[in-house]
């Protein structure tokens, strides 16, 4: 008897699961329902067509409809699932009806937080999500000439920077005392706001929206501290689960909002799997469960709840959460979390900061890169780390990534190998420096 595996949702996680599915158990049926036009594009490469530094979005789409049709894959577009039988194995589908399962995966992603505020209803409100919406809107931002982008999210930051690329007047509200005051710290933070104020961007710290204004469409964003007039709001508040289905379906929801899952991403109910934004993984360090990761550890989850979905054996582990984005003129990235995150909640650290280069002195177009590193007081375990540069942070960020899990020390680090070749790296590797110099602050104290 054939295995029939339904996927709900058709993003990185949705995509992983069902091609790992079909590479591990060809002669399952996969069926995978999305409410958009399109599955398997890039929607993190949305904002970068808007700032123009990539040119058409066109060229975000993985693969076309045709390869997912000659892969045996059944996909159907604009289609919503409106609800979950899990007793009767089968799904609610709008338009088909009841449709009945061997095997479920829901990777249902996220919804944007809700402002919370009056005019949330007024045209002009851009939500970054749907790649036909963000083609429309792209249209729009020929004719807009000043934005407002509420909260300094990752998202936010990609898109302030986008707009002052496209020349837009651009403000940004938030409500914290820097840009990603939530993850990043201030040090690491500052160059990048240092180059907003030399593209042009105006920065509302510490400051609340209170609603949007104006009759059918936004003309004005109100503030804690005033009236910013505006065409256009970019709204990039918090990424929530979107755990509508598997709540009312009676899964047990976690703290986050996400679905609980296990390293085999096997939800409460057995035969069904949960994948991407919509579930909730332990952090490698705090063990705390979190939440919104990026489309690369969407589509992992993805591959793990298929392959283990139609009779495989994979393991998705902790996390540690290595990330990097380009803000302003500066990459910056980090590992865990950084300090100001650490003290929030009351973990203990130890730490060494430097500012290297990220290749030789002499070689043309040389970057400073900043390194912060922290480490468990005693045993010295690397548990986190922050930087800000103007390249190389990425490939920092995932070494990092792999020293924190492994139970790599500050003194492994401060005397660690690296490559030295002037077109590519310094003499002084940023990373052993920052260690050298948490090792020195303890013999100090």
């Amino acid at each position: 008897m054939t295995l029939r595996m339904v996927v709900v949702g058709g993003g990185a996680a949705g995509i992983g699961a069902a091609g790992a599915a079909h590479q591990v158990a060809p002669d399952t049926t996969v069926t995978v329902y999305t409410e958009f036009e399109d599955v398997g594009y890039s929607p993190c490469g949305i904002p970068y067509v808007h700032g123009k530094e990539i040119p058409r979005f066109e060229n975000l789409f993985l693969q076309d409809k045709a390869f997912y049709e000659q892969l045996g894959l059944d996909i159907h577009y604009d289609t919503e699932v409106t609800g979950l039988d899990l007793e009767n194995a089968k799904i609610t589908v709008a338009g088909e009806g009841e449709v009945s399962y061997d095997k479920l995966v829901l990777a249902t992603g996220f919804n944007y937080a809700d402002p919370g505020v009056p005019g949330t209803d007024l045209e002009g409100l851009y939500y970054v999500k749907n790649i036909r919406r963000a083609m429309e809107w792209d249209k729009v931002l020929d004719e807009v000439k000043t934005a407002v982008v509420v909260e300094a999210s990752p998202l936010g930051l990609e898109m302030v920077t986008a707009l002052a690329h496209r020349g837009i007047e651009t403000h940004l509200v938030d409500p914290h005392p820097w840009a990603l005051a939530e993850i990043g710290d201030p040090d690491i933070m500052q160059p990048v706001m240092d180059s907003w104020t030399d593209m042009g961007v105006i920065m509302h710290y510490n400051t609340k929206v209170e609603a949007f204004l104006g009759e059918g469409k936004v003309r004005a964003v109100q503030t804690s501290n005033g009236e910013l007039p505006c065409d256009l709001a970019v709204i990039c508040t918090h990424k929530q689960p979107n755990n509508r289905l598997a709540r009312e379906a009676g899964l047990d929801i976690g703290s986050t909002g996400g679905i609980v899952v296990d390293q085999r991403m096997t939800t409460s109910k057995p035969g069904v799997f949960a994948a991407g934004d919509c579930a909730e993984l332990p952090h490698g360090v705090t063990k705390i469960p979190i939440q919104g990761l990026s489309g690369s550890h969407a589509y992992s989850q993805g591959k793990v709840a298929g392959t283990n979905a139609v009779g495989g054996d994979r393991i998705y582990q902790p996390v540690y959460v290595p990330w990097g984005m380009v803000a302003g003129k500066w990459m910056i990235g980090g590992v865990s979390f950084g300090e100001t995150l650490a003290k929030a909640l009351g973990i203990p650290f130890v730490m060494g900061t430097a500012q290297g280069i990220s290749r030789a002195r002499y070689y043309p177009d040389m970057k400073m890169v900043k390194v912060k590193l922290l480490a468990e007081p005693g045993t010295l375990k690397l548990i986190g780390a922050q930087m800000v540069g103007g390249e190389g942070i990425k490939e920092r960020a995932d070494f990092l990534a792999i020293a924190v899990k492994a139970g790599i020390t500050l003194e492994d680090l401060a005397w660690m190998e690296n490559v030295y070749s002037p077109p590519i790296g310094a003499l002084n590797e940023p990373i052993a420096m920052a260690a050298q110099n948490g090792l020195a602050s303890l013999e100090k104290s």
